[in-house]
């Protein structure tokens, strides 16, 4: 019986306002967040938390100001050394990590000075480097050995075939080439949590990194929530939301319970797609013309919807506060039918 009744008191009351109980369960606590941000062990990033974090999210912004990604191992590579040589595989690093690049725009030449203190700390050779701009130059190269240089020379059959644009073009291709690692992956170190060792890299490239064979592909996160979205589906990018807001707010110590935030991610996550909830998301998308034109961009809304002779059937909570109608929510939902004895004919009497 005890069971039963507990039951009975969890459930939600027909026509409760269950989205306005979740803004305000989730809305207070964020008046009362910080502007800090969080020191990831080991990975050199200040990751936003509190309410940078919190608007990055319901924004469904595109990639987060600092994308953090967990990437687990196999059992055959959980030992701290491999895991060491995995996070130098997928440590990306490029010609600007370890070289400047110079331009001559008079002698159309390019130089390319190797920095040996950069380098050695990143464990990349010489050797490398020169391999990595024989690929992107595909041109003569002059190698200076001793000076730790790179002089690339673009001539065509023309000198005036090179323009300056196809110089410049060329620099800066050379400047971002990698030399190794996965596009996207900086930083990465070994990190131990309840026992086992994993690697945590500043970036959200998952498809090049389930590519390396020492990563479990079944087990990998990043706090970008978009590109879970675009690579495991909609049904993974709402347990990010989900698990990312809950972070938030526990961060700051701050309780809520799941039941909103689930509601909220569900929302986000409702047509196929991770949507924000402003007016280029679910605000813009309501039925009613009044309740589009009640949160933003007013005038926009009431010409187009003039134009185009649209009605409102006053389905939603603000169009019918705007009318002064009864709210459907609660027992505003509520109609009731009487049905009245029929009245008795002068003849059946």
């Amino acid at each position: 019986m005890a069971i039963a009744t507990k039951k009975t008191l969890t459930q939600i009351a027909p026509f409760e306002a269950v989205g306005i109980v979740a803004a305000q369960s989730i809305g207070e606590p964020g008046t009362q967040m910080t502007m800090r941000t969080f020191h990831y062990a080991g990975v050199a990033e200040h990751v936003p938390t509190g309410l940078p974090r919190l608007i990055e999210i319901v924004d469904a912004k595109k990639a987060p100001k600092k994308a953090i990604l967990d990437i687990y191992l196999k059992s055959d590579f959980r030992t701290e050394d491999k895991a060491k040589d995995v996070a130098y595989d997928l440590e990306s690093v490029s010609v600007d990590d370890v070289a400047s690049v110079s331009d001559d725009l008079e002698k159309k030449k390019i130089t390319i000075k190797f920095n040996e203190r950069d380098a050695k700390e990143l464990h990349i050779t010489f050797k490398m480097l020169r391999e990595t701009a024989e690929k992107v130059s595909a041109l003569s190269i002059e190698v200076k050995d001793e000076d730790k240089k790179i002089i690339i020379s673009p001539k065509g059959k023309k000198d005036a075939e090179i323009t300056l644009r196809a110089l410049r073009r060329l620099s800066n291709s050379i400047r971002s080439a990698l030399i190794k690692g996965v596009p996207g992956v900086k930083r990465a170190v070994v990190v131990k949590e309840g026992g086992e060792f994993f690697i945590r890299a500043s970036g959200s490239n998952i498809v090049g990194v389930i590519a390396h064979p020492a990563v479990n592909p079944k087990k990998i996160y990043t706090n970008n929530i978009k590109m879970i979205e675009e690579v495991l589906g909609i049904e993974a990018a709402r347990n990010a939301v989900l698990r990312e807001i809950k972070q938030v707010l526990d961060m700051q110590k701050l309780y809520v319970d799941v039941r909103h935030i689930m509601l909220v991610a569900d929302s986000l996550c409702a047509e196929g797609m991770v949507k924000s909830v402003g007016r280029h998301g679910l605000s813009g998308q309501k039925a009613g013309v009044l309740g589009r034109a009640a949160f933003e961009e007013t005038i926009k809304h009431l010409v187009n919807a003039s134009v185009k002779a649209e009605d409102d059937r006053l389905v939603g909570v603000t169009e019918n506060i705007i009318v002064g109608q009864t709210v459907p929510v609660g027992t505003g939902r509520i109609r009731l039918q009487v049905n009245q004895p029929k009245k008795k004919s002068k003849k059946s009497e």
